[in-house]
């Protein structure tokens, strides 16, 4: 997949950004959702979100919250996760099969 997959226009603070789908587990959820990232240089790619260590959390829109127990698969406009509950972190594409 490519990193321009889910570019974005220039946003209203007229900030030169992209989206990147993600795919995230924590200890009992799967987490699959969009990323804001800089278009260029500092923060531009997932890991410089996931490693800033000044950012206690991270923030997605459009996500899909299934827990990894089975159960019902929620959808939210926006959710904020703590870095901390982050086991692991992968590119998702629409088309990925689970």
């Amino acid at each position: 997949m490519s990193p321009d997959a889910f570019a974005s226009e220039d946003d209203e603070s007229g900030m030169d950004h992209r989206r990147e789908r993600i795919r995230i587990e924590t200890e009992h959820h799967r987490i699959e959702g969009i990323i804001t990232l800089a278009r260029d240089g500092y923060r531009s790619r997932v890991s410089d979100v996931l490693n800033a260590s000044e950012r206690d959390f991270i923030t997605l829109t459009d996500v899909t919250v299934e827990p990894l127990a089975g159960g019902p698969v929620e959808l939210h406009e926006y959710l904020s996760l703590a870095r901390r509950h982050i086991v692991f972190a992968v590119a998702a594409s629409d088309s990925a099969a689970e």
